[in-house]
């Protein structure tokens, strides 16, 4: 019953979900037309809004687009292949490799969401190349999975927000809090604990409960997988461009400037991981690991090759988010009204919850977790402090909707996609099946933990 159950959602997916990109063009018209009707704004006001909006998301595309580039580029170093390959070796069966990458990406996700999703995506990568009869779309599906708990991790951004002694608190949440909550009330809190090590430890049997059986598997051939091999040019050959380029010293000496660079941050900001450090260090090892200009060149141009979709889409999402959280003249906004909605029919006890669901409703529209706290904090915050909610609880129970809904909101599946080389609706069945058992776990643990 179970997988004819994942199987419908599979084929309704395969057959009514558009490509990414058109998604994309369906939520803009979507809240154009809601912030019309719920917001009392016109059609010019909503165009401004969105195109406002439309380039505020510039320099976080151009992080998640080096995200994929770096983090594929690395991959393809001959060292890693190897290491990636010996992890691989320990996995024999289709369900064990499925296990194994669920788990090893939920573990990274948890650690950094950005180290997560690519390590995830190369490691199934690995896996379907040395493992035969696995499920390609179910593989790529389980590293994405474990995207669902980096809310609730070491680099959460809502709780290091509350926890930065910088931020101007009182502000963002309307005065409920005004002084800094430390990561022992968010992140490290009980509450918060069991629901990441339920998600983490149980989701990877959900993963393997849903491989298909073996007529309806679908492979990919290892050798579309493998990169494309240098061509050895003769020494006779070599110009003297050609011998700076085929050297490995260039190389070794902005290698060498890179790590220490990485020594000198970690040493000065602690262990604090964010896109532009990990980006940083994937770049560098990569430049040393391929050993010269010429090898990394090559890999990073076939890099390179996955980023259209984040370069098209975020765009549009940055315009979605304009219009969310665009105000009229009376200081209302869609993402306002939505949020208002859920506190209506709140209590003391369901109040978790339906922050819970609320966030992941937004999170559809404005798929950041920045932006999430920038758009809920002001109303959610303010509301649980009303109602006797400790205000660390509403802060994750938006952090964690912000995850949740990740699993059918093609966003943030980008990078790992243009990795694998899929679409969106090869992995979106499964994550449908992750999401639903998922959100049973995080609001039984908001409600009553």
């Amino acid at each position: 019953m179970f997988k004819k159950f994942t199987n419908g959602c599979v084929a309704l997916v395969q057959k009514y979900l558009p490509d990414p990109f058109l998604f994309a063009v369906i939520l803009t018209l979507i809240v154009f037309i809601l912030g019309i009707i719920f917001t009392g704004q016109g059609p010019m006001a909503m165009v401004a809004h969105w195109g406002n909006g439309f380039w505020s998301l510039l320099a976080f595309s151009m992080q998640m687009a080096l995200v994929l580039v770096t983090g594929h580029t690395l991959a393809s170093s001959p060292s890693i292949k190897k290491g990636l390959a010996g992890l691989a070796s320990y996995t024999k069966t289709p369900t064990q490799a499925i296990l194994a990458v669920s788990f090893v990406s939920a573990i990274a996700c948890w650690i950094n969401w950005g180290f997560g999703l690519v390590i995830g995506a190369l490691y199934a990568r690995q896996l379907a190349k040395q493992v035969k009869g696995v499920d390609y779309r179910l593989l790529i599906a389980a590293a994405y999975s474990g995207f669902l708990v980096w809310h609730g991790g070491l680099a959460a951004s809502i709780p290091l927000t509350l926890a930065t002694p910088t931020a101007n608190l009182a502000e963002m949440t309307r005065g409920a809090v005004t002084e800094m909550i430390p990561t022992s009330q968010t992140i490290f809190a009980k509450f918060n604990l069991i629901i990441s090590a339920a998600v983490i430890l149980s989701l990877p049997f959900v993963n393997k409960a849903m491989h298909p059986d073996p007529d309806k598997v679908i492979t990919v051939d290892p050798k579309a997988l493998i990169e494309h091999k240098e061509e050895a040019v003769s020494k006779e050959l070599y110009t003297p461009a050609d011998k700076m380029e085929n050297s490995p010293v260039l190389s070794m000496l902005i290698g060498l400037i890179g790590v220490v660079y990485i020594v000198y941050y970690f040493k000065t900001s602690g262990f604090s991981l964010n896109l532009n450090i990990v980006n940083f260090i994937f770049l560098i090892s990569a430049i040393i690991l391929h050993g010269t200009p010429r090898r990394f060149l090559r890999a990073i141009t076939e890099a390179a090759k996955g980023t259209a979709g984040i370069i098209l889409q975020f765009p549009f999402y940055a315009g979605i988010m304009g219009m969310m959280v665009g105000n009229s003249v009376e200081g209302l906004s869609l993402a306002g009204v939505m949020s208002n909605a859920f506190v209506s029919i709140s209590t003391p006890r369901t109040f978790p919850l339906w922050t819970f669901l609320s966030a992941g409703l937004v999170n559809f529209f404005v798929p950041s977790g920045g932006g999430q706290w920038a758009v809920q904090a002001p109303i959610m915050m303010p509301a649980g402090a009303e109602l006797g909610v400790p205000a660390a609880k509403t802060a994750m129970a938006i952090a964690w909707g912000d995850a949740w809904t990740n699993m059918i909101q093609p966003f943030w599946a980008l990078p790992a996609l243009g990795i694998a080389g899929l679409g969106a609706r090869d992995i979106m069945g499964f994550c449908i099946i992750d999401l639903i058992y998922t959100g049973v776990i995080i609001a039984l643990g908001l409600m009553f933990l």
